[in-house]
């Protein structure tokens, strides 16, 4: 059965179908650069594909978020661990650019990350950064995550670990 989360704001649903044209829309676009883009449109059916697959061979993974009372798609945001990730990852990505800025990505993150640890019960997390992703790298900060070096990131993949702590103080 797939979780559905609710924070103050925001509802965090299984990815589905009616979320592709707001996917597809953010991998064409240069705001994709760190998550694989550009892409077409071909491309990012197969990635939204990937996603919801996830789920049923994990029993967990990304969902999408949408404010409260809407079904619009703001972007992805959860967990992921494919099985040639080295660990287990809490990753984000803000489709529409309206919704950047508004900490809806914290929030997300926030919630999906205490599933990770209180529900399922990962003893750990990271989130893999491209360096040049000063965004998402003030998130995992925000988020309390630090820089790990020491932390293997996957094989072909110019990131950094950002590892995330159990309890944020």
């Amino acid at each position: 059965m797939t979780t559905v989360l609710h924070t103050a704001y925001l509802t965090l649903r299984l990815p589905g179908p009616q979320d592709a044209r707001m996917q597809a829309s953010f991998l064409a676009s240069d705001r994709s650069a760190y998550v694989g883009g550009p892409m077409t449109a071909g491309a990012a059916w197969r990635a939204l594909a990937y996603m919801i697959g996830h789920w049923t061979m994990r029993g967990f993974g990304m969902w999408t978020v949408t404010l409260r009372g809407s079904d619009q798609a703001l972007g992805l945001v959860g967990l992921y661990y494919p099985p040639d990730w080295p660990e287990r990852e809490v990753g984000w990505h803000i489709w529409d650019p309206a919704a950047e800025g508004k900490g809806y990505a914290f929030e997300a993150a926030t919630a999906a990350r205490s599933h990770a640890f209180d529900t399922l019960g990962w003893p750990t997390a990271v989130s893999y950064i491209d360096p040049g992703n000063s965004r998402s790298v003030a998130l995992a900060e925000r988020l309390g995550a630090r820089l790990d070096p020491q932390a293997r990131v996957p094989e072909n993949h110019a990131v950094q670990a950002y590892r995330h702590p159990r309890k944020v103080t």
